[in-house]
């Protein structure tokens, strides 16, 4: 039996974020191959995270530049150690190599958070991004650099896959596509869903701590409801999401219909009785949990390039409408939700996506198939990454002295 050691950036809140519930996703794969699972972290604990002792699994608090966790190693010896994102590999990275050579190290990058950030800037410098813009990004080399390092890495979308691929010629022997894990939706679940006429209102829902689902709210605030709700008059929009600070809370505004209703302890109900739900998101990476949530609830959708990133084929038709132009996403959100007919084919648009993109049977069967597959000969896959091994010996003595200076600097305190 396989013993994983995850390291989380943060604690799971998987009815707070998309990176909650893909964390829980993958603790429960690691379930269903009867793996020991230990999870540790050195962030606070929160309100709204999960018990994972509720499930049987081991956890605790590491502190970062204390030859404690080298200790910690020692007592636990894992055979596996997955990094939740490449900062707790940068961190933890080079004590895993010191202490537990043997053991495979696997990076969960969440999205890739380069490509989120470069985005970002450009957004707000108001420049159009360009994959070439990646390149002289500080995370881009950071992050290269750790995925490099680790034995393999989970890479969410299949856009940032080719990027990988493509762009930075990434053996595609140390990445692995691994998307949301859901199961299909099936006949009998669509029959318990609301139907059109049971549902009413808009939604929008995402960590507001998240900085792309903070400026899809204003952006909604500012540009898209006001076009909105001068057409359907009735409607209302429900924002919800984890963490709201004042500056989002003072945009509640029941005159307008617009209200903020803050973190929801069960993101199907609210969203399973909204009509249509909103994501005009202008930067950002990865999959975006609020549209996959949106589908597995039977609610049509209306977003951008963006936000629809990674969970299309060329084969699919979008769960509502994708459009960049706050005019054209105004008319869309407002043809969706007035249109039966529409309303419903979007639906099935959804389901369809859902039960194609995001098979957790087989995508679960690639991950443990892999896993052996480097088991078997960790030697041989390590010998063919020579830049990954140049790096981590580089990474080792530079992020070894920077940390061990630290700690005694701490010491003197």
């Amino acid at each position: 039996m396989n013993h994983i050691l995850i390291i989380g950036f943060v604690w799971p809140e998987p009815n707070s974020s998309a990176a909650g519930s893909r964390m829980m996703q993958l603790i429960e794969l690691c379930i269903s191959q009867n793996w020991k699972i230990t999870f540790a972290s050195p962030a606070t604990e929160t309100k709204h995270m999960f018990n994972l002792k509720d499930i049987n699994i081991s956890t605790a608090i590491i502190k970062p530049n204390s030859t404690c966790f080298d200790t910690y190693l020692k007592k636990i010896r894992p055979d596996i150690v997955l990094f939740d994102r490449f900062i707790m590999e940068e961190q933890f990275g080079w004590r895993v190599s010191q202490q537990c050579p043997e053991a495979i190290k696997i990076l969960n990058t969440e999205d890739l958070h380069c490509l989120r950030k470069t985005r970002q800037e450009c957004f707000k410098n108001k420049k159009e991004f360009e994959i070439k813009d990646l390149i002289n990004n500080e995370y881009t080399k950071r992050e290269i650099a750790s995925i490099y390092r680790c034995d393999l890495s989970l890479i969410i979308s299949d856009f940032e896959m080719k990027i990988l691929k493509d762009i930075f010629k990434i053996d595609k022997n140390l990445l692995l596509h691994i998307p949301f894990l859901l199961e299909p939706i099936t006949t009998k679940t669509k029959k318990e869903w609301p139907n059109y006429y049971s549902r009413k209102h808009f939604i929008t829902i995402g960590n507001f701590r998240h900085e792309p689902n903070w400026n899809s709210v204003l952006y909604l605030k500012e540009t898209i409801w006001p076009l909105i709700q001068k057409e359907l008059p009735e409607a209302e929009l429900h924002i919800y999401g984890a963490y709201p600070p004042q500056k989002a809370t003072q945009l509640h505004n029941p005159k307008h219909r617009f209200y903020i209703k803050g973190w929801t302890k069960n993101a199907n109900e609210v969203m399973q009785k909204s009509r249509v739900c909103l994501a005009p998101l202008r930067f950002g990476a990865g999959i975006k949990g609020k549209l996959a949530e949106a589908m597995l609830c039977g609610t049509p959708s209306i977003t951008t390039t963006i936000g629809a990133e990674g969970m299309l084929n060329e084969e699919s038709d979008w769960n509502g409408f994708i459009t960049n132009d706050p005019i054209e996403f105004a008319k869309a959100a407002i043809h969706v939700y007035s249109n039966p007919s529409i309303w419903h084919q979007a639906q099935q648009n959804g389901i369809e996506i859902i039960n194609t993109m995001f098979q957790k049977k087989t995508f679960s069967v690639l991950f443990t198939d892999q896993i052996l597959k480097i088991q078997n000969d960790i030697k041989q896959h390590r010998d063919n990454n020579f830049i990954g091994s140049m790096l981590q010996y580089h990474a080792i003595r530079s992020t070894e002295f920077m940390s061990r200076w630290i700690e005694e600097k701490n010491k003197t305190k």
